[in-house]
């Protein structure tokens, strides 16, 4: 005997994907306004039908030592800096999310992957512009466009249809929230939508072997727009930094199933497009006459890769009552911690002074060992004595004003002995297996002791 079905009204948010049961202005998960959509959801009633099993997955069973652990198969992008963050190439079959702030290069590097590897057949699917307005940008890009395939189209069913017809080596579709599918009651960009457009992706990818690139939009915040979902279906995710301002972007990896998380990939944006930056550090160091107070280097480590870039600080008198703190690229909440570190246990009054710090090159730096750059930084500013420019800083700074050490301080000596410096400082708690050759390593336990070693 068949059961009526059953249905609630649900509402959901177009932002962040959750649900509610009842309409509310502003969504309580992500503080979105105005994001919240009706929907109506099955409850009950006749049977579902059962789940196919999952793309390339196997209806029985296996003993876990009978699973073969062979290499799998990857395809040069034509990138090596795209192909070292990726562990090699990308895994056919895969599906790989990148996004990004509006303008930061998402789209270029997209198409510019397929224009420098011309033995791969790329279809290149756009949903947000027309052929014409891509033809424009690959000639500015350059590269070789005979095996580049155009399709600009938002319908997934056409989207499939023509994959299959023309069986590329590699898809690339810009962006996942423009594309819908016709059997979904819902806007393109809804999070159903994304949903069963990252699900058929998958398909797709994972039956054929015809790895995917999915471009996306990011939030506010900073994350991936759309439900969180779809960064647990997709294989990697990759993540584009930097300032829209700046010359460098910083393609990081936050999720990959085929390789490491701690690796990054440093281009610089030129009028031809996005250039790899093989040496980050020789680009990231001074570029201008020796002899300049407030500036100090530090040796930073992102991932597993280590490069050097300058610090820049400027202390000066407060005009107004109130002194004003402003980091570009770094904390400022941990400024503000530093600068009262300085004044509590080293004994310097910054209570009534400007203090601006800016970091070199457009990046966002989060790494802890900038600290010991940032408070020498300062000083030169304040003493108005500069860095000799062969010394550079690697060391974390505690509340008690002692210096800790920080992690792999072997190989950011390495980097900077490679790179030219005679110098570096680093906590005496350090250990290092092997002393690093060609560069001097000045171990200082505290702020005081620092001060005394390097403005004698």
């Amino acid at each position: 005997m068949a059961t009526s079905v059953k249905t609630k009204t649900l509402w959901f948010c177009s932002n962040c994907g959750n649900e509610y049961a009842k309409w509310m202005g502003r969504c309580p998960a992500c503080g979105e306004w105005n994001t919240l959509v009706e929907r109506e959801v099955v409850t009950g009633g006749s049977k579902a039908a059962p789940m196919k099993s999952a793309p390339g997955g196997t209806q029985k069973p296996m003993r876990l030592k009978d699973v073969s652990t062979t290499t799998e198969d990857r395809i040069s992008l034509g990138s090596a800096e795209v192909d070292r963050l990726l562990g090699g190439g990308m895994v056919k079959g895969s599906l790989v999310l990148m996004g990004g702030e509006p303008g930061i290069g998402k789209s270029t590097l997209s198409l510019q992957l397929p224009l420098h590897s011309p033995a791969l057949k790329t279809l290149y699917v756009t949903g947000e512009e027309s052929v014409k307005q891509v033809k424009m940008r690959a000639d500015r890009l350059g590269g070789s466009a005979d095996n580049c395939l155009i399709l600009s189209e938002t319908d997934m069913s056409t989207i499939l249809k023509e994959a299959e017809e023309t069986a590329p080596d590699l898809m690339i579709v810009d962006s996942v929230q423009t594309m819908y599918c016709q059997h979904i009651d819902s806007t393109a960009g809804s999070v159903s939508q994304i949903k069963e457009v990252a699900a058929q992706l998958l398909r797709f990818a994972k039956s054929t072997g015809v790895p995917v690139i999915l471009i996306g939009h990011i939030t506010k915040e900073g994350t991936i727009a759309g439900p969180k979902i779809l960064e647990h279906i997709v294989d990697v995710v990759l993540q584009f930094e930097g300032e829209n301002r700046g010359a460098y972007r910083v393609l990081r990896s936050i999720k990959n199933r085929f390789g490491s998380t701690s690796e990054l990939a440093v281009f610089e944006m030129t009028g031809t497009g996005l250039r790899e930056v093989a040496n980050p550090s020789e680009m990231l160091i001074p570029m201008h006459e020796a002899g300049l107070s407030g500036t100090a280097i530090s040796a930073m480590l992102d991932g597993n890769r280590p490069f050097l870039f300058e610090v820049q600080a400027l202390v000066s008198s407060a005009v107004y009552g109130t002194a004003q703190r402003s980091a570009t690229g770094f904390d400022v909440r941990r400024l503000n911690m530093l600068l009262a570190v300085l004044e509590r246990r080293a004994g310097f009054k910054l209570g009534q002074k400007d203090v601006f710090l800016n970091m070199a090159g457009g990046l966002r730096i989060t790494d802890p060992a900038c600290d010991l750059a940032v408070i020498c930084a300062v000083l030169s500013s304040t003493f108005d004595y500069p860095i000799p420019a062969d010394i550079c800083f690697a060391g974390e700074v505690g509340l008690s004003g002692e210096i800790r050490p920080v992690s792999q301080a072997a190989r950011r000596a390495v980097e900077a002995a490679r790179v030219g410096f005679k110098r570096i400082y680093v906590s005496s708690y350090t250990h290092f297996d092997q002393k690093p050759q060609g560069i001097e390593v000045v171990k200082v336990a505290d702020i005081p002791a620092l001060v005394r070693a390097l403005f004698k």
